[in-house]
């Protein structure tokens, strides 16, 4: 089944996978939730799957399928380029991440992999996951160099303006570092990621307590 919100994109896959022997395509749909209800009719074995569409995205129909029973193999076929995105993909269940660009010999190589249960990663895709498998055990591998002043400037009780002011960064920059780094390391909020830097050391507890303002 290929699921992508432009038709031309459809159609081309379509034409291509169709004249490959063993290959049929069960259906194509434009949108998330279309998607979730073709699959629950049709129970195609491998589905090739955009990231943005409108409505619920790819990641959105990851996260509704693993909560089936039986669901088909995955691959991400996107123009959507994101480190994150990508890893949280994987997690969700995709066997292959692979870019529209990527040649049709590797999309067709995808998904009859995908069928016996194989994976066709796109090379930048494979080389993240290398790096982030290595960094597991301290998860503050998983933050750029800036993430990191942000998380340590966190951990003494800064605001987002004070932030942006001590790294010369813009407020809404300081903001979107803040966000990554949260979703990074699976916390909920900058308490969280204060107490967090805290438990690593990024700030001695008694310079965040002088540093905090008085009552």
């Amino acid at each position: 089944m290929i699921v992508d919100d432009h038709q031309v994109v459809r159609q081309g896959l379509r034409y291509v996978l169709e004249d490959e022997p063993g290959i049929e395509v069960a259906g194509e749909c434009a949108d998330g939730e279309e998607a979730l209800a073709a699959i629950a009719r049709l129970r195609p074995d491998v589905v090739l799957l955009d990231m943005l569409m409108p409505g619920l995205d790819g990641l959105g129909v990851l996260e509704r399928l693993a909560g089936e029973a039986v669901r088909p193999a995955v691959i991400v076929l996107t123009s959507h380029v994101d480190d994150e995105w990508a890893l949280r993909a994987v997690r969700g269940g995709a066997l292959s991440w692979l870019p529209k660009t990527a040649p049709v010999g590797r999309v067709v190589e995808a998904v009859r992999a995908a069928a016996e249960g194989g994976s066709v990663l796109d090379p930048s895709v494979a080389a993240l996951l290398v790096r982030r498998v290595r960094g597991e055990g301290d998860p503050l591998q998983a933050l750029t160099p800036r993430e990191r002043e942000v998380l340590t400037a966190l951990s003494r009780g800064r605001s987002n303006r004070e932030i942006a002011r001590a790294l010369a960064l813009g407020e809404e920059t300081a903001k979107s570092h803040v966000s990554s780094l949260l979703r990074k390391l699976g916390l909920q909020d900058r308490t969280q990621a204060a107490i967090f830097g805290l438990q690593r050391g990024l700030v001695p507890l008694e310079s965040a307590l002088e540093d905090m303002p008085g009552e």
